[in-house]
């Protein structure tokens, strides 16, 4: 097989013959070093694009850290801001208790009460079976201030209960019948068997007389209720109050009334001017202590 070149500078052809050894060797050789030019060409730019798309995914992750680096230091921020206020709440719920706890004590050694039933130093006892659980953990500031809230609901229902008892007894103190029904004058005839002062004859004195000038305040010598306000056979002008526990006192013989029916009343309050009005022989108060529907005598409530 032959070839045929026409160059343009010489006017004659020229023939190259393909089937010659020599021929055929150079052209392979050509070939192949075209071959191997154009593999390692393009080898290079194969790897040249590779390493640019090895550092463009560098950097992109490299700004997707320093994203994500910002956000925790966000989040951190934000946590210790939060354990910050959670701790500045922490601290003033704990001062609140031991407020409450010093308040208590004191309220409980005043009213001298058992230290024993309200004792504000620690905890009331408890217990039970051992249940089944997670082993203890570090207790986070959620739990501790969980835990302290408790402490002060606690401490207030321990209050409230002091304060029922304390206003119970003090309620008690104050309706009991304690002191004189007048505050000046003198006993003028006791209470039990006497000799009537109109007739002579043996008769039961169911109160205590206190003898003063008239015009002379009466007061209560108890808190209660006015339930009677008006005349009554043989007391005059009686005044009679209920304490409620089952105790009535009456005030009898008065001049002028100063309270009326229905009237709440104070220890120590005036209810009427001392005078000689129903079975009397002169200005006083005759004086009586019901318990529970009886006279009693009224002395082991003035003292003697």
């Amino acid at each position: 097989m032959n070839v045929i070149f026409l160059p343009r500078r010489e006017g004659r052809a020229r023939q190259l013959n393909l089937t010659r050894p020599l021929t055929m060797t150079v052209l392979a050789t050509l070939t192949l070093a075209i071959l191997g030019s154009a593999f390692a060409v393009g080898l290079q730019l194969g790897r040249g694009s590779h390493e640019r798309f090895l550092l463009s995914d560098t950097t992109r992750l490299g700004s997707l850290l320093a994203e994500q680096k910002q956000q925790i230091d966000a989040l951190r921020q934000q946590l210790q801001l939060r354990v910050d206020a959670m701790a500045m709440r922490l601290g003033a719920v704990n001062a609140h208790v031991i407020r409450l706890d010093a308040l208590g004590k004191r309220l409980t050694e005043m009213a001298a009460i058992d230290s024993r039933e309200f004792n504000f130093e620690r905890d009331p006892p408890s217990g039970g079976p051992e249940g089944e659980g997670v082993s203890a953990q570090i207790p986070d500031l959620s739990v501790m201030l969980a835990q302290l809230e408790q402490r002060v609901d606690l401490r207030e229902s321990q209050l409230s209960a002091l304060e029922n008892v304390i206003l119970a007894r003090e309620l008690k103190a104050q309706i009991h019948p304690e002191g004189r029904p007048v505050s000046n004058g003198f006993i003028s005839s006791y209470f039990g068997e006497r000799s009537d002062p109109f007739d002579g004859r043996e008769a039961f004195h169911k109160g205590v007389d206190f003898a003063a000038p008239a015009g002379s305040k009466v007061v209560a010598v108890a808190a209660g209720v006015v339930t009677w306000a008006s005349e009554r056979s043989g007391f005059g002008k009686l005044v009679e109050i209920n304490h409620g526990d089952g105790y009535v006192t009456r005030y009898a013989h008065n001049e002028r009334m100063l309270v009326r029916v229905g009237q709440t009343i104070k220890r120590g309050e005036p209810l009427a001017l001392m005078g000689s009005t129903g079975r009397s022989t002169g200005p006083h108060v005759h004086f009586e202590v019901l318990r529970n529907g009886r006279q009693v005598d009224p002395l082991s409530f003035i003292g003697r």
